[in-house]
């Protein structure tokens, strides 16, 4: 694999995605040295593999490697990008050695709009379960493998296929899951009929011995099944779909179905995580396992004893009688689908903070976050949180606040300002509620800052842990 390269600088190798990379390299015999804008968890674990990572980004830092690989946050006027083009070093994106690496196993990738890093995390359980070893790289922590990744010695290798940059055209996958498509990154795409094209071309990829694996209740995905050429697996929850879940049931945050497959009751399947779009994940892993002649045991066991993802609708703990939970959701689609959850398992009240992520899908999609959120009995919304873009004029998070109260709903705050998010916060809770921090930036540290002032200081306690 990969030549005669032996050494490999990745920048950003603090990513979540990146450090997968980085860890199965090294697992694989190469000489790894990284970069990143400070060192982290990851990064120090990724040190303890003897990787050499250096904190910033220096131009000497690539004088002496085969090839560079960078993360799409990284751009190419990044000072060790700059210096090994100018030295006529090859420099590829992630999922260009993602496509590499796959191209020497068996790869399964897992693309959609919403619910990838959960559905290849599921996937890989199943895999695991039936004891052939296989890889995993996604992009969350997932609590079974305590890291963002599973590194295997067999033939399977399952990746999480980000559409985002268009970066998952370069992968050949045997199979090719697509849970959902929807409009996301319109930075990259023209519209939703681009989108749809490109996960057309993703899918299509696919060789002849390979299959395609798809989500039948999905109108985009609907939308591209005339134009996919390779063998179709569907599954839902319609009736038409070849894997499906009936008997539903939903309690205490769990989620339970009998799973059919062509007709066939195969059996009981109890889920530790919630809601529908859980239930559709699981549905897709499943099918993974039935076209690879996986015995439904080893499938139920696989999905059932499936933790999550941090970040994925996590319990974060109790304190003064309200239950705090964080969820990584960053899309109408992905917001509705977890409030709806939580409303099937609780009447307590449900109190949102909400982050936005990215000044661009701010401006695409205010008006649909605006209407995202009325399962939520309060909603507050922070400044927005810009990961890799500069502010646009004239877009705060008071865009969304606007919309959502124009839109109906009745208990609705903008924060301006992130200093005062915690007490601002704090003010509005009591004894009994939900409260559910909710975005892909930092957001969940402004909720853990709110349990450590609940549980630390005297006279705003709410109520004694039960």
């Amino acid at each position: 694999m990969l030549g005669k390269t032996k050494k490999i600088h990745l920048v950003g190798i603090g990513g979540i995605g990146m450090s997968g990379i980085a860890e199965l390299l090294c697992n694989q015999g190469f000489e790894i040295t990284g970069s990143d804008m400070k060192k982290t968890e990851i990064t120090d674990h990724l040190e303890s593999l003897g990787i050499k990572i250096t904190e910033g980004h220096d131009a000497l830092a690539v004088t002496d490697v085969d090839v560079v690989v960078k993360s799409s946050a990284v751009k190419d006027d990044n000072p060790e990008v700059a210096s090994a083009s100018a030295q006529k070093i090859p420099v590829i994106r992630r999922a260009e050695m993602l496509s590499e690496i796959m191209r020497m196993s068996y790869g399964i990738g897992i693309a959609g709009t919403h619910g990838k890093t959960t559905t290849s995390s599921m996937v890989g359980m199943v895999l695991n379960e039936a004891g052939v070893d296989p890889t995993v790289i996604v992009g969350g922590k997932v609590i079974n493998f305590g890291s963002n990744n599973l590194m295997g010695s067999g033939e399977y290798i399952v990746v999480e296929a980000d559409e985002f940059d268009r970066s998952f055209l370069t992968l050949t996958p045997v199979i090719a899951g697509i849970t959902n498509i929807e409009e996301d990154h319109l930075d990259c795409y023209r519209d939703l009929d681009d989108i749809k094209a490109t996960f057309t071309e993703y899918a299509n990829k696919v060789p002849f011995f390979g299959s395609i694996i798809c989500c039948l209740d999905d109108p985009g995905v609907q939308s591209i099944i005339p134009d996919l050429k390779k063998k179709i697996i569907t599954y839902g929850l319609s009736r038409q779909a070849d894997v499906r879940a009936v008997e539903i049931k939903m309690k205490d945050f769990k989620s339970t179905y009998c799973l059919v497959y062509k007709e066939y009751k195969l059996g009981e399947i109890n889920l530790n995580v919630m809601g529908i779009h859980n239930i559709f994940n699981s549905l897709l892993a499943a099918a993974v396992g039935l076209d690879l002649n996986i015995p439904f045991e080893k499938i139920k066991k696989g999905l059932e004893s499936y933790k999550g993802v941090f970040r994925r609708f996590e319990f974060k703990g109790k304190k003064s009688g309200v239950l705090f939970f964080d969820d990584y959701a960053h899309h109408p689609t992905e917001i509705i689908a977890t409030l709806k959850g939580v409303r099937a398992n609780t009447e307590k009240r449900v109190i949102v903070l909400f982050q936005p992520h990215l000044y661009s899908r701010t401006k695409d999609f205010y008006n649909a976050f605006g209407r995202s959120f009325f399962h939520a009995d309060f909603l507050f919304v922070a400044p927005i949180y810009p990961a890799r873009e500069a502010p646009i004029e004239g877009v705060t998070g008071k865009l969304i606040s606007d919309a959502a109260i124009n839109s109906g709903h009745r208990n609705v705050e903008f924060i301006e300002k992130n200093e005062i998010i915690v007490d601002t916060v704090i003010s509005e809770l009591k004894p009994g509620d939900v409260l559910i921090t909710v975005g892909a930036g930092d957001i969940y540290k402004y909720g853990e800052k709110i349990m450590e002032k609940l549980g630390d200081e005297a006279g705003i306690t709410l109520e004694e842990d039960n």
